[in-house]
């Protein structure tokens, strides 16, 4: 006899629900460029449990900052409002000795499948184990740790 089903992990990361919104953080891709941190400081606050408190900002303003995120380890949905569209023409940005950074209309082969994505740190380096997104592994914006 098998067991109830297990849902599987939610490829955008772990979700923080609230009226108007949801916000998504996926760790293992972010690289700690703080966009998040550094535009909305009481929503996005490293080191509190927890870090993501989107009942503390509006839904059109955290989505805002959500799409500053390079490495598209943050992600929203808006219970009324449009989704976030793709950059047109897509945009390819090579940081130096770091990952390369890609806005636009993406389709990603990743370990777990194609993934549609809109914003994502490439691994330059070829040393990362979350293929094909940057995971430090160059030593340019390792992680500094987990937050939650």
């Amino acid at each position: 006899m098998q067991g109830p089903a297990e849902n599987p992990p939610d490829p955008r990361g772990k979700a923080y629900q609230v009226e108007g919104i949801t916000v998504w953080f996926d760790e293992a891709r972010c690289r700690h460029f703080a966009e998040c941190v550094h535009g909305l400081p009481e929503v996005f606050k490293p080191g509190r449990r927890p870090w993501v408190r989107p009942e503390l900002g509006e839904p059109s303003e955290i989505a805002r900052v959500v799409r500053r995120c390079p490495t598209g380890a943050l992600h929203y949905r808006l219970d009324d409002g449009p989704a976030e569209e793709p950059a047109t023409p897509t945009r390819i940005r090579r940081l130096s000795g770091g990952p390369l950074l890609v806005r636009g209309d993406l389709l990603l082969r990743t370990q777990a499948g194609d993934l549609r994505e809109t914003r994502a740190a490439l691994c330059a380096c070829g040393d990362t184990e979350v293929v094909p997104f940057c995971d430090g592994a160059c030593e340019i914006n390792r992680p500094l740790g987990p937050r939650e």
